[in-house]
């Protein structure tokens, strides 16, 4: 190979190399919402009585699901996920803080979410507002939910949508991660546990 061609190649692999850097951001699996104008914080009541903001996480991983107790399906396999998260994560696991926050305070009480939450995992926690509280989150979270009457007199259940909100550890928000597909649940719980550790990393 004669030196032009060496000096050719050579650039060419500098090249790629400093593609392959990109810009320096995280190669996020989940949906990267980086620098969105929304889901901005909240004022919320813990389940143990404590009156909290987002920025009394500050420091940890932090997720948002909203949902509610009575939710038959995505709201407790979406916790499940969470407490597989907390597994894996090991030693890395007391930086993330997972919080749930109802979309039914008629029936969601502190009681109920005391009972409800941190039976998927001690650390959990759920939150709660009144009725305006709740649903002006929800409008700043972009999250969608109804109040569906069920087949009952007074009954119902509450139809919303599903995703959790990722924010890092200096309070920004930074991926939203669909619910898993019922067809690949351990690469979903693999891709979260991988972005979870980016942004402890990056912290």
């Amino acid at each position: 190979m004669s030196l032009r061609h060496l000096a050719c190649a050579l650039f060419v692999c500098v090249a790629a190399a400093l593609a392959g850097c990109g810009d320096g951001k995280p190669q996020f699996r989940n949906t990267d919402i980086t620098g969105a104008d929304y889901a901005k914080g909240f004022a919320l009541t813990d389940h143990n009585g404590r009156k909290v903001t987002l920025a009394d996480y500050k420091g940890k991983v932090v997720t948002v699901f909203f949902g509610f107790t009575q939710c038959p399906d995505v709201c407790p396999t979406a916790l499940a996920e969470m407490r597989e998260v907390v597994a894996r994560l090991g030693a890395d696991a007391g930086k993330l803080q997972v919080l749930f926050i109802t979309i039914d305070p008629e029936r969601d009480t502190q009681a109920l979410l005391a009972q409800y939450v941190p039976a998927f995992h001690p650390s959990f926690v759920g939150l709660y507002g009144d009725m305006t509280t709740t649903a002006a989150v929800a409008k700043d979270f972009k999250v969608f939910y109804q109040k569906v009457p069920g087949k009952a007199p007074g009954s119902y259940t509450m139809d919303h949508s599903a995703g959790t909100y990722v924010f890092d550890p200096q309070g920004r928000l930074r991926l939203f991660v669909r619910p898993a597909p019922a067809s690949e649940p351990a690469a979903s719980l693999e891709r979260l546990v991988s972005d979870i550790r980016l942004l402890l990393a990056g912290s």
